[in-house]
Order: C-alpha cells, then structure tokens, then sequence
C-alpha cells in the first residue's frame, strides 16, 4: 500500500534540490564573471599600452634658442591636450630675443626655480625667484629679461597646450641662422602668429 506522503517528506523534497544540485547562484555569478572578464579584456589591454607609453620627459630634447634652453616636460599629446610644460632656461643678462606679445588661447604660469626672472606684464615688472609664481592672463602683453649676472631656470605651465615644441624649433632655426643683429622681425611675427601668439604693436 503506498503511503501518502506526510508534510516532513514535502519538506525534505524541497530541500533537496538545493542540496544535491549545484547551487543556480553560483553558475550564475560565475558566468557573469566570466563575461565580465571577456568583455573588459580589450580595456585591460589597452590600459597597459597606454600605460607602457608613458615616459618621463617626453619630448626628449632640448630646445636651443640663441643663448636661451626650452626643455619640454610635458607635451600636449601626452596630456590630451590640457597643459605642456617646458623648463625654461636663461643665461645672466639676457634678454628675450622674440618682441613682447600675447596670447588668447592659454594662460601661462610661470614657476622661479633658480635666480630671478624680470617679467614685464602690461607694463608692470615682476621680478619671479625660486618658489615664486605668476600667472600671467590671456591676453595680457608680456616679456622676460634677465637682468641679473646669475642663469635663470623657470618652469613654464600652458594651459590648456595651445603651443608646443613646434613653436620654439621654428623660432631657433630662424633666431640661430641670425649672425648679425637681431632676427628678422616681420619674420618672427609671422612664426609666432601661425602658432597663436600675437607680437604686440
């Protein structure tokens, strides 16, 4: 005779299943992991190319304007565009070369790390030292000289990079194939305007 079954055995059937089969929450969140991992595997890879394209000093040059150094530390291809940075260097008593101007684009930052820099910003000098900085706004009028015996070192911040390494090769090619005198004006004008830096009048 077969015996209906009592409440304890519908009890142990349904408990059963979450005993003798494998748990559906763990294929589950396996399988999700498995997909997730599939799916971000080309972001992971991407990620340590990009990563093994990083470089101290990118530019990896040094830039020779008359008596003047540019040294680029960050370019705006490395930074998507958002800031270069150059390390400016400058011997005692030297001017600038190029004629005071200005720019619409990008602010620059000028950091004092050795001697002291004499910027003049729309008529106002500002002597820049070590652990010393001013911004100088776009479209403000300006120049540098260094006015003192001692070299000068200062580190430059554009932003965002409206100007890169470019600029400052095309100024050396023309400023050190100058033997006499200073370098043709009309010509440097129009470097520094196809790179967005207005000469001022």
């Amino acid at each position: 005779m077969i015996r209906p079954a009592s409440p304890n055995d519908r009890e142990t059937a349904a408990k059963a299943p979450l005993t003798t089969q494998p748990n559906r929450r763990s294929i589950l969140g396996a399988a999700i992991a498995a997909s997730a991992a599939t799916a971000l595997m080309p972001l992971a890879t991407a990620s340590r190319a990009a990563a093994g394209q990083l470089k101290i000093n990118p530019a990896e040059e040094t830039i020779r304007i008359g008596q003047l150094a540019v040294r680029f530390l960050v370019t705006g291809t490395n930074s998507s565009g958002s800031l270069a940075v150059f390390e400016l260097s400058v011997p005692g008593r030297q001017p600038l070369a190029a004629p005071a101007h200005s720019h619409e684009k990008y602010e620059e930052t000028i950091y004092g790390i050795d001697g002291v820099l004499t910027w003049t910003v729309n008529g106002t000098a500002i002597d820049v030292g070590p652990g010393q900085a001013v911004c100088i706004p776009r479209g403000a009028v300006h120049r540098f000289d260094n006015n003192t015996a001692a070299d000068v070192k200062a580190l430059c911040v554009i932003t965002p990079a409206a100007i890169g390494p470019e600029f400052f090769r095309e100024s050396a090619s023309l400023i050190n194939a100058t033997t006499v005198g200073p370098p043709d004006r009309i010509k440097m004008a129009e470097i520094m305007r196809r790179h967005g830096i207005a000469p001022a009048p």
